[in-house]
C-alpha cells in the first residue's frame, strides 16, 4: 500500500480566480484593442506581456494582475478605471440576459 502525499496548494485543474470576470475583461481588452486597429503581438509587446499571455487573458484563460491591468490600460491609451467600468458593464449585461430568460 502506497503512503498517500499530502500536496500543497490549489487542487489539480483549480483556477485562482472567476471565469466570468476573466472572460468579460479579456472580451473588452479584444474589443478596444480591435477598435483601435492594434494587433494582439503590438499590444503585448507594448504591455510588456508575451503574445501567447495576452491571448489568453483576452480568452479568459488567464486573470492578469493589478500591475498587468496598468500595463494593459496604458498600452491601450486608457485608464485602469476604464478598463474597470467596461468590464462591469459587460457584466451586467451578461447578468441582464441571462435573468431575462428565466
Amino acid at each position: 500500500m502506497q503512503k498517500q502525499v499530502d500536496r500543497r496548494g490549489r487542487p489539480l485543474g483549480a483556477t485562482t480566480f472567476e471565469a466570468e470576470p476573466a472572460r468579460a475583461f479579456g472580451a473588452v481588452v479584444r474589443a478596444l484593442r480591435t477598435a483601435d486597429g492594434v494587433g494582439q503581438e503590438a499590444l503585448a509587446y507594448q504591455a510588456g506581456i508575451e503574445r501567447s499571455h495576452m491571448g489568453k487573458i483576452e480568452r479568459g484563460e488567464h486573470m492578469p494582475t493589478l500591475a498587468m491591468i496598468l500595463r494593459i490600460a496604458h498600452a491601450l491609451g486608457r485608464t485602469a478605471g476604464e478598463l474597470l467600468l467596461e468590464t462591469e458593464a459587460a457584466l451586467a449585461e451578461q447578468k441582464d440576459a441571462h435573468d431575462g430568460y428565466k
